[in-house]
Formats: C-alpha cells, sequence, structure tokens
C-alpha cells in the first residue's frame, strides 16, 4: 500500500537574516533543527565551541563564505547565530524586509 503524503507537506523553503543589506539563508530542514535543538537542551552554557558547531550546522558553506566577507566581530557573530536560533525556533517575532 502507498499513499502519497506530498500534498501535506510544506516546501516553501528556508528563512532569511538580512545583515548590511546581504541575505543569509538559515537551514531549516527537520534534521538540523533536531540536532539542534538538543544542542540547545543539553547545554547549560553556550561556549564559543558550540556557537560554532551551531554556525556550521545552520549556513550552508555557501551562506557561510558570505558571512566572512561581511568581517563581523566575536560579538556580532554571537548575535548573528542566535538570531538564526531564534528564527528556527519561533522564540523572535518577524521584523519588516
Amino acid at each position: 500500500m502507498k499513499k502519497d503524503i506530498t500534498d501535506k507537506l510544506n516546501f516553501n523553503g528556508n528563512p532569511s537574516l538580512i545583515v548590511n543589506g546581504v541575505e543569509i539563508e538559515v537551514n531549516s530542514d527537520a534534521t538540523t533543527m533536531i540536532k539542534l535543538m538538543a544542542m540547545i537542551g543539553d547545554e547549560s552554557e553556550v561556549t564559543p565551541k558550540i556557537i560554532v558547531e551551531m554556525y556550521e550546522m545552520i549556513f550552508s558553506e555557501k551562506e557561510r563564505k558570505k558571512i566572512e566577507k561581511l568581517k563581523l566581530n566575536m560579538e556580532d557573530f554571537q548575535t548573528l547565530v542566535m538570531a538564526a536560533i531564534e528564527m528556527l525556533t519561533g522564540e523572535q517575532e518577524e521584523t519588516g524586509e
């Protein structure tokens, strides 16, 4: 028995953040989300190592190259990663484009 559920799925793509006029796509696939939530839930303190691991998980190599060109300082880098996580977990209100 086979059942096609394609019409029940959402293929809208990934959300994006805009930094200094640069659009940066955030991975929102289920596998990434599950790993991300496990990392957040397991850690009482978010260390720089964890921030880098989450960064590599939620931004593709192409998007990371865009971010590297922005030359963000550590505080801004952390803000970017946390904003992406908040967007994915629904903890942040959507702002205008």
